[in-house]
């Protein structure tokens, strides 16, 4: 019976000590739970925005290449321009390449231009960085401008760099086109021999080989 009553009263005084702290701290408690709400729902909300604006620079990009596939290379330029400006940072630097790309349909030079500053950039990242310094590149080679490609190309040449395959082939045939044997020769000589070399790449190269060789003996 002791026992049931001590029992009572130790219940009764944590019930006071429990009512005691909540009148103390019951503010701070609510004003916590609001925040932890407003928080959850804010996540939520951002997330919400983001991924909505992800969808809509999606579609839009879509619908810029779209323009693009129909020959309308203006209309999608200033697509791709308006993704740049204001499309989510996902889709700002393919824009911008994109961009390039279709300018480079009926202005080569800006479009050089646009490519270089691209490469430039170090927020797109390396790996873009030297897709930009290809394009710029090839378009230096169909410009004629051999030396100031080699300029850009041979780094890109180097081992390890995502498109150096790429960059040796337009070496060679930049070389070639330029009528400086020597230099396509040495290039041919480095693909040949890196087993890295892709079989598509090594097939062009053995056809420029073979017109070098017919050339010579003309």
């Amino acid at each position: 019976m002791s026992e049931d009553v001590f029992r009572e009263v130790d219940e009764e005084v944590r019930r006071e000590q429990l009512q005691k702290l909540w009148e103390r701290y019951q503010y701070y408690v609510i004003a916590a739970v609001i925040a932890l709400l407003l928080g959850v729902g804010g996540w939520r909300g951002y997330d919400w925005y983001v991924t909505k604006q992800a969808a809509e620079t999606g579609a839009a990009f879509e619908e810029a290449m779209l323009l693009s596939e129909r020959g309308e290379h203006a209309d999608s330029e200033s697509a791709f321009a308006k993704i740049a400006a204001e499309g989510t940072a996902g889709y700002r630097s393919l824009a911008r390449l994109r961009q390039a790309a279709e300018l480079a349909e009926r202005d080569p030079r800006t479009a050089i231009a646009a490519y270089e500053r691209i490469a430039g950039d170090s927020s797109v990242g390396p790996v873009l960085q030297d897709l930009a310094g290809l394009r710029a590149g090839s378009l230096l080679i169909d410009a004629a401008n051999f030396d100031i490609a080699r300029a850009r190309l041979e780094p890109l040449a180097s081992p390890g760099r995502t498109f150096r395959h790429t960059a040796r082939e337009l070496l060679a045939l930049g070389a070639w086109r330029s009528g400086d044997t020597t230099a396509a020769k040495r290039w041919f000589d480095l693909i040949m021999t890196d087993g890295e070399t892709p079989p598509a790449t090594r097939n062009r190269i053995e056809m420029l080989i073979a017109l070098v060789a017919a050339e010579s003996k003309s």
